[in-house]
């Protein structure tokens, strides 16, 4: 409290009750804070020249989109589209899920899909869509050097999958493989693997340049 006063910030104390109630949690953690979104446009973000986006496509479970946020953080991706009807990436629950790496990196909105490929197109990355009816899966993407472009991945829905529109417009449909009988993986395993699949050809290109 004391920092925040030293900083200028307004402190306020209410009782146990008043912050029960401006909290969405069972047990609060006894802070809140009041702060401003940060306003970042998808044109922003992909001005920036970025290598590795991931893009998340009507997805409405804030759990799986802080996750999402917290495996591109760590993968060394660059930033985080939200396209079409997704979730709010500030949904309180979707904060908790991100453990702090919502405010690591560039978080941005595209609401209309129709304008989500030129804008991925226009900033110079290879589009690559997961879906099982897939042209390639990961491991020939690996093999073929399709991983060593500057890449924004998009994932779908767990219950719908990518509009297909969508993956067809994508430079490449990319499939997980799946080795055992699993049906299928859920979005944020299948996020994590294409992420450092991509991050792992990347540094390798980084290093086969240096060298």
């Amino acid at each position: 409290m004391r920092a925040a006063y030293a900083a200028g910030i307004e402190v306020t104390e209410v009782t146990e009750r008043a912050a029960a109630a401006l909290s969405d949690t069972v047990h609060p953690q006894g802070l809140v804070a009041r702060c401003t979104v940060p306003g970042v446009t998808a044109a922003e973000v992909l001005a920036a020249g970025p290598r590795l986006v991931a893009v998340l496509v009507d997805t409405n479970d804030p759990g799986n989109a802080g996750v999402v946020i917290r495996l591109a953080d760590a993968a060394g991706a660059d930033a985080v589209l939200f396209a079409g009807d997704a979730v709010d990436p500030y949904n309180p629950k979707a904060v908790r899920a991100s453990t702090g790496s919502l405010f690591h990196l560039p978080v941005a909105r595209v609401p209309d899909v129709v304008e989500l490929l030129p804008l991925l197109s226009g900033a110079g990355l290879s589009v690559l869509a997961t879906t099982g009816a897939a042209t390639v899966d990961l491991d020939e993407a690996q093999d073929g050097g399709v991983l060593d472009l500057p890449t924004a991945w998009l994932f779908g829905s767990e219950a719908h999958g990518l509009p297909a529109d969508l993956a067809d417009g994508a430079d490449e449909r990319v499939a997980v493989p799946i080795y055992g009988r699993a049906e299928s993986l859920n979005l944020a395993t299948a996020a994590a693997v294409c992420l450092y699949a991509s991050a792992r050809a990347h540094r390798g290109r980084r290093g086969a340049l240096s060298s």
